[in-house]
């Protein structure tokens, strides 16, 4: 017994580096006008036809690995995530969000625009659409990349998977999520949303929201409330996937079951204990630990329900 275990054991091994050594890592850049966005393709080179997973990052300065400097965000979870479906035979492409580059910054301070992850989103997958080694596209996009993905995706793509996304426009999401904090804070952030809607700018911004809407948010926040997801997902002609984590801290399942509730022909996975850095948290004291740390583990259930969607 113990040799036929041990035989069964030598024999996955081997499997796994086969596979491993049969993954082929292409550094492609992509650029917007004068914002570099570098990426990596990684893909199975003995497949003929393989699905795409293009992922879409979340707010802040997200690199291709899910890692943001400055805040010491070391949870590498697009990585891994990338890993995991190309050793399901799923090719996988990340690239730096336009924020995470210095160099991009004096580009992007003079165009402030929430647009304009949108089209570096429709840039990624138009460098792709043609390309005869994938057999099919489909959007992951995470938390505020949820709604970048959910905009790209209405051209050039199969399938869109939305991952710990919101379902109303910013603004009302932050006066409600200010709600848990006080009723207090809470209006006096819908006033000062309101002011921002209505007039295109903040007067005198409180110093409690500053992080929010110094004068040069200002101008990103209203072309980012300008939308509204529960709106833009139903203008999506395609298999779409919800997901969201009940561990997750910063977007609430009830978004998720929101978002279905607008598209009712699509499939929605509440994934439980996976956080919003798609770790599996089975301690409470460990969610915000995992954000600082590669070591927690990826949502297994969440790599499955990706996969058998894009295989679907």
């Amino acid at each position: 017994m113990k040799q036929v275990s041990l035989y069964l054991f030598c024999l996955l091994f081997s499997f796994m580096v086969f596979s491993q050594e049969n993954i082929i890592s292409e550094e492609i850049l992509i650029m917007n006008d004068s914002v570099k966005l570098p990426g990596t393709l990684t893909y199975n080179k003995d497949l003929k036809s393989q699905s795409l997973a293009i992922f879409i990052h979340g707010s802040g300065n997200v690199d291709r690995n899910g890692n943001q400097a400055g805040v010491n965000i070391k949870a590498n979870y697009i990585k891994e995530l990338a890993d995991s479906l190309n050793a399901r035979g799923i090719a996988f492409y990340r690239y730096d969000k336009r924020s995470a580059t210095e160099e991009n910054l004096r580009f992007m301070m003079k165009d402030l625009n929430f647009d304009r992850f949108v089209d570096d989103a429709n840039l990624a997958v138009n460098n792709f659409k043609d390309d005869k080694r994938f057999s099919s596209i489909t959007l992951i996009g995470h938390s505020q990349g949820s709604l970048v993905a959910m905009l790209a995706a209405q051209k050039n793509v199969d399938k869109y998977v939305s991952l710990a996304g919101i379902s109303e426009d910013m603004g009302s999401f932050i006066i409600n999520s200010y709600k848990q904090v006080s009723q207090e804070m809470s209006d006096m952030t819908k006033e000062q949303v309101n002011e921002l809607k209505e007039t295109g700018t903040i007067e005198n911004v409180d110093p409690a929201l500053a992080h929010l809407f110094s004068k040069p948010n200002q101008r990103f926040f209203i072309t980012w409330m300008a939308y509204n997801p529960s709106e833009e997902i139903i203008k999506l002609n395609m298999p779409v996937l919800i997901l969201n984590g009940t561990k997750d801290l910063q977007v609430k399942v009830k978004e998720a079951e929101k978002l279905h509730v607008a598209k009712p022909d699509s499939e929605l996975v509440l994934i439980e204990n996976m956080n919003h850095v798609l770790k599996d948290i089975e301690k409470d004291e460990n969610n915000m630990k995992s954000y600082f740390s590669p070591d927690y583990p990826l949502s297994s259930k969440l790599v499955n329900t990706i996969e058998a969607f894009i295989k679907k």
